[in-house]
């Protein structure tokens, strides 16, 4: 019951910046664990950032130091900023949030429907 939707991609040369959004909705929930993922074409769906349920910060190697997490304080907004970029950035980014549903105490995996950021160079 929670809907993830990405802003913020689009087409960028080599060395330039985006910045991503995640606005999270609905109720009856709470978040425990938010981040981004991207897939490229012919690639596996791989971690960039997350927050984890422990307030912690988790980057995959290949953008630590020019990709940077953050969120609002109400932890139903997250951003990604993209410095730096390179063309091996480029992929459809997902938003992606662990939930728990506060009627059941369940949690669920959610994902947004993605947003394209291009790299030329």
């Amino acid at each position: 019951q929670v809907q993830l939707v990405e802003s913020g991609g689009g087409l960028v040369q080599a060395g330039g910046s985006l910045r991503l959004t995640c606005a999270a909705s609905g109720s009856g929930f709470s978040i425990n664990e938010m981040g981004w993922y991207r897939q490229a074409p012919g690639n596996q769906r791989e971690l960039v950032a997350r927050f984890t349920s422990g307030d912690s910060t988790d980057y995959a190697d290949s953008v630590k130091g020019r990709f940077t997490i953050s969120r609002d304080s109400p932890r139903n907004t997250v951003y990604l900023q993209m410095n730096s970029l390179k063309p091996e950035d480029s992929a459809v980014y997902f938003c992606n949030a662990i939930a728990k549903d506060l009627r059941t105490s369940r949690s669920y995996k959610y994902w947004g429907q993605g947003t394209q950021v291009s790299v030329s160079s």
